[in-house]
């Protein structure tokens, strides 16, 4: 059950099945969507903007688990098969088809890697489905509520180079009245949060510098009000290196999911 203006509730794909119905959308949660306190209020977020276009749409609930995509990062081949093959199992019991998902890492091994063991799905990255909102005209933007703030957007490594997608993201932050302002790593030259590839659950190597607050120094020199993010790593890094920097109170961290749910007033 998710709080906000109304009370909604979110539909479970085994209740649903259960009822002989099969919704449009999987919606994969992913395990830090599930359980970590800042990025469950993405996930609250982007629920409140299915709900109120009434997209058909599910979560598997309890049913889910990893991904896998950590373990095969960090070297355990073996787990990732078998997270692989077991979900692959419960999604294709379902006959899910369409998936959509905040996170990136999941969006790329349930897109590119799940084939691999006869898992072959249509996934959508939420930033890609809010755009399709906008090009199909659902998804209108009249609020100004960011028109005097910059923005700047972080590529997600896993959804820039690894699939190529640079444009959704940016189309939907074009929706929103504000100024844009790109940082002087971005798109394909963007740098890493430093998260990625396992590396959020490791002890950082030797060096000059950590990545998050390499990065969050691109940020500051954009002299941005926002930082927008479009990944649960990401968020995590990028709140850690304002924090750092004493930032945090000066400028804000949100998921584009935040910013549209916010926009919409929902």
């Amino acid at each position: 059950m998710i709080e906000s203006k109304k009370k909604i509730e979110v539909p479970v794909m085994a209740d649903l099945f259960a009822k002989g119905e099969k919704p449009e959308y999987l919606l994969w949660v992913g395990s830090a969507g599930a359980f970590d306190d800042r990025y469950k209020k993405v996930t609250r977020a982007f629920v409140k903007i299915l709900t109120h276009f009434n997209i058909s749409y599910a979560v598997l609930g309890i049913e889910e688990s990893s991904s896998g995509d950590v373990a095969r990062r960090a070297g355990n081949e073996m787990l990732f098969q078998m997270q692989a093959m077991s979900n692959i199992e419960l999604l294709n019991s379902y006959e899910i088809k369409n998936i959509i998902t905040c996170d990136p890492h999941a969006f790329n091994t349930l897109k590119n890697e799940y084939s691999e063991y006869d898992g072959h799905y249509k996934v959508l990255h939420h930033t890609q489905f809010l755009q399709q909102l906008i090009a199909e005209g659902k998804l209108k933007i009249e609020n100004d509520l960011f028109k005097d703030k910059t923005i700047t957007y972080h590529d997600p490594c896993y959804l820039g180079r690894a699939n190529g997608e640079y444009n959704a993201p940016r189309k939907v932050l074009d929706a929103i009245p504000s100024k844009k302002v790109e940082m002087k790593r971005s798109k394909s030259k963007a740098l890493c949060c430093g998260a990625g590839g396992g590396q959020m659950f490791k002890e950082a190597e030797k060096g000059d510098k950590e990545v998050f607050i390499e990065r969050t120094e691109d940020v500051l020199e954009t002299n941005a009000d926002i930082i927008v993010t479009a990944c649960p790593y990401c968020m995590v890094m990028m709140t850690d290196g304002l924090k750092y920097k004493n930032k945090e109170e000066e400028i804000k961290n949100y998921d584009i999911a935040e910013l549209i749910e916010q926009t919409l007033e929902l």
